[in-house]
């Protein structure tokens, strides 16, 4: 079965966070999402799912630019943008 694509309400997002490190796996690999984003997707509140991600990374933005063409025929939900950065400290 295909999994069901959150859907946000209204409102875009534009906001920064951090990325956590987990010892279990030595890893920067834990996002905590903001209240803004819990309340866009309301969905994340329901403690009795279970959800999970796509990620998909394209090299080029011709590339990126075809699948989003094929997205937008085929009525695909637009996705989140992620962008990851490693902070520099002066």
């Amino acid at each position: 079965m295909e999994p069901q694509v959150l859907r946000p309400i209204t409102q875009e997002l534009d906001m920064k966070g951090r990325i956590s490190y987990s010892d279990p796996n030595q890893a920067w690999n834990t996002i905590r999402f903001k209240k803004e984003v819990v309340n866009e997707f309301y969905q994340l509140k329901e403690k009795s799912s279970k959800f999970s991600y796509k990620l998909t990374y394209y090299r080029t933005y011709e590339e990126l630019e075809k699948a989003i063409k094929d997205m937008n025929k085929k009525g695909i939900i637009l996705p989140l943008l992620l962008f990851m950065y490693k902070n520099v400290d002066n």
